[in-house]
């Protein structure tokens, strides 16, 4: 079983609903939260104007690959409403790999560790929450 940390984010209808339906669907496609952040709310970071994002990181153990993982992931978002029309738009739910055990994977379709993860505080605060020493060793 591989460690994997998520992020996730919601700022359209009821936000916390969609966050408690993605970890429901993670569990069900054999994604076990381990340790769940509080939910902060958040300002939008880049994009177009919108509402204040519920935001949340989990630690879960899986047995899928990050590619399985990100397939998982994707699909998800879709089932609960996502439309991806805009890059950084406002969504129902997003849910982004930040890291997978110790992999550093690029590809067209994936980044491991997440690239910007470092520059997000509503990401960096929640980690640091569920695992500070994992935060403090990420920090350059």
């Amino acid at each position: 079983m591989s460690v994997v940390y998520l992020a996730l984010g919601s700022n359209l209808g009821d936000r916390l609903v969609f966050i408690h339906k993605a970890l429901e669907a993670l569990e069900l496609a054999g994604v076990k939260v381990v340790k769940l952040s509080t939910v902060i709310e958040t300002d939008p970071v880049g994009g177009m104007p919108q509402g204040k994002y519920l935001n949340a990181v989990l630690k879960a153990c899986t047995g899928h690959s990050p590619e399985e993982l990100h397939v998982i992931t994707q699909s998800i978002e879709r089932q609960l409403g996502r439309v991806k029309k805009s890059i950084n738009g406002p969504r129902v739910i997003d849910i982004d790999i930040l890291l997978y055990d110790d992999v550093k994977l690029i590809s067209s379709r994936l980044l491991i560790p997440h690239p910007r993860m470092l520059e997000r505080s509503f990401v960096m605060h929640p980690l640091g929450e569920i695992d500070p020493e994992l935060c403090e060793s990420l920090k350059p």
